[in-house]
Parts: structure tokens; C-alpha cells; sequence
């Protein structure tokens, strides 16, 4: 009997706004409508259109490209962004991604200093999340490196999989500068992976966030099992283009991420013999 068809899952492609900097977001939406990226996800940060949900919704109206995530403010540099109260900040990009129709908010785990929000955090999250139909998506980190010194930066954990959350976020990058086994994180998130930063690395310390294919990390691996798995959620290039010396240079970075994300999420055979039936971003019980 002739294989099943290849099927394209449901998984949209999103373009992180990050991916231009340090371009605009502005720019971001008009490079993600004329590359036919599926949406953007806004990474809110110091540029202040990031931070206008008007100017947000006006710019996904005029470019027609939809506002599929908010990637709320938890760098250093955008600590008194929104609010400097960590609660306020989310509860602010809830509200951005309500209006703007996005199915998710990213979130990091609290910084070790910020030891209330850090308390507080794992139940805090359940409670904003039992508020909404918006997926709070808490994202893994690593341990920050210098020379032969380790620092633990994040609270409860940089390895999100430690705690009960309801939906996780999954980089990539982040898996990588962590050095640890991303197919293994990608197990142990299960049914509560809702969302995926894709981007590659070499394992370095500094947090590289390549254009997928040009590290080491198994990207090609991770979008044929998000195949496999009959992902729906979202899955998002967030690459670092600094170096780009020009926007066309930029542009072809981010047409070859999105070229290497649709043809692995495309070369599965979803209901192949053996492949895994259990549906991604499904709301599991707390245990």
C-alpha cells in the first residue's frame, strides 16, 4: 500500500520581533509579510511600539499578518519596562495578547534576586493562567558562565521541566548554552509543550540563538517530532541577526530559517507506524 500523503501539521510559523534587531519591530512585521512567516511573536522590549498595543494592532492590520504570541518583558534591559513589579508586567501582557488575539505569553523564569516573585512564582503562574484562555508558557534558561564559574541566575530553576507548570516554552538556544539534551527536555514537557523558540548553538556560553542548521543542536530532529506529535502550537524563529551587514543579508537569514522550519515539520508522516498519538498544548492537570 503507497505511504500516507506528507501532511503540513497545523503548527503555524512565527517570526520573533528580536530576530531584526536592532532594526524595529515595525520592521519585523513588514519582513515576516513579505518572507510569509504565519505571524510574529512581539518581544516587548525598550522600543516603544513594542510596548503600544494600539500601535501593535494597527501595524498587524496594515501588514495583514496576525500578533500570534507576547513575549513578555523579563530581560535585564527591560526591567522597568511596563512596571518594575514583575506581577504587573504579566498581567500587562496578558492584556496585549487578549486584545491583539495572540494564544500566548512567554515567560522566563524570576531571577534569583527577585526573591518574593521567585516564591511565588510556580503558583502565581497557575492562578494568572486558571484567569484566561492565554497560554502563560514559562520558557527554560541556563546557568550563567564565566571562564570556569557557574552561576545559577534563575528561580525556582533554569530547567523549567523541575517545576508544575501548565505550558512551557522550549529554545532551543537556550537548551544549548545550557548543555543540556534538548530531545530529552522535549520528553519531559510532554503534553505541556505549548510553544518553540527555534534557533540553533554550539554549546557556547554566550546564548547564540543561530539560524537553524548552522549549530549543533537537533532542530531538524525537534520539528519532525512536533510533526510526528500533531503539534498546534506555535513554533517561532528567534535568531540572532546583529551581524547582518545589510538588510538583505538579514532577510536571507530569515528566509532560510523559515525554508529549514517548513520543510522538517513537513517531511514527517504524521499516523506513520510508530509515531507517538498523544496532541501537544493540551491543558494537563496539576499534579
Amino acid at each position: 500500500m503507497a505511504d500516507p500523503a506528507v501532511r503540513i501539521p497545523d503548527a503555524k510559523v512565527a517570526l520573533s520581533t528580536a530576530s531584526v534587531y536592532p532594526e524595529s519591530t515595525a520592521t519585523a512585521f513588514e519582513i515576516a509579510a513579505r518572507l510569509g512567516y504565519d505571524g510574529v511573536e512581539v518581544m516587548v522590549w525598550t522600543d516603544p511600539v513594542s510596548q503600544d498595543i494600539e500601535a501593535l494592532r494597527r501595524l498587524s492590520d496594515y501588514h495583514r499578518i496576525p500578533v500570534l504570541a507576547v513575549h513578555a518583558p523579563c530581560l535585564l534591559i527591560t526591567q522597568r519596562v511596563w512596571s518594575t513589579d514583575p506581577w504587573t508586567k504579566l498581567q500587562r501582557a496578558r492584556t496585549a495578547a487578549e486584545k491583539l488575539g495572540a494564544a500566548t505569553v512567554v515567560v522566563h523564569p524570576p531571577f534569583r534576586w527577585q526573591r518574593q516573585y521567585a516564591r511565588d512564582f510556580v503558583d502565581g503562574i497557575w492562578r494568572m493562567a486558571d484567569e484566561t484562555d492565554v497560554r502563560f508558557a514559562v520558557e527554560n534558561m541556563y546557568p550563567w558562565r564565566y571562564r570556569d564559574r557557574e552561576m545559577l541566575a534563575y528561580a525556582p530553576d533554569w530547567d523549567v521541566t523541575k517545576d508544575d507548570y501548565r505550558h512551557f516554552t522550549i529554545d532551543l538556544s537556550h537548551a544549548s548554552t545550557a548543555r543540556t539534551d534538548a530531545l530529552g527536555m522535549l520528553d519531559r514537557m510532554g503534553d505541556r509543550l505549548g510553544h518553540v523558540h527555534l534557533a540553533d548553538g554550539r554549546g557556547s556560553a554566550k546564548d547564540e540563538h543561530l539560524v537553524p542548521g548552522r549549530g549543533d543542536q537537533p532542530c531538524a530532529e525537534v520539528l519532525e517530532r512536533l510533526a510526528l506529535n500533531g503539534f498546534d502550537g506555535h513554533v517561532v524563529i528567534e535568531v540572532n541577526t546583529r551581524r547582518a551587514m545589510s538588510g538583505a543579508e538579514r532577510e536571507a537569514d530569515l528566509a532560510e530559517a523559515l525554508a529549514f522550519t517548513r520543510l522538517h515539520l513537513a517531511s514527517a508522516r504524521p499516523g506513520a507506524p510508530g509515531s507517538p498519538s498523544a496532541t501537544s498544548a493540551l491543558r494537563a492537570p496539576r499534579r
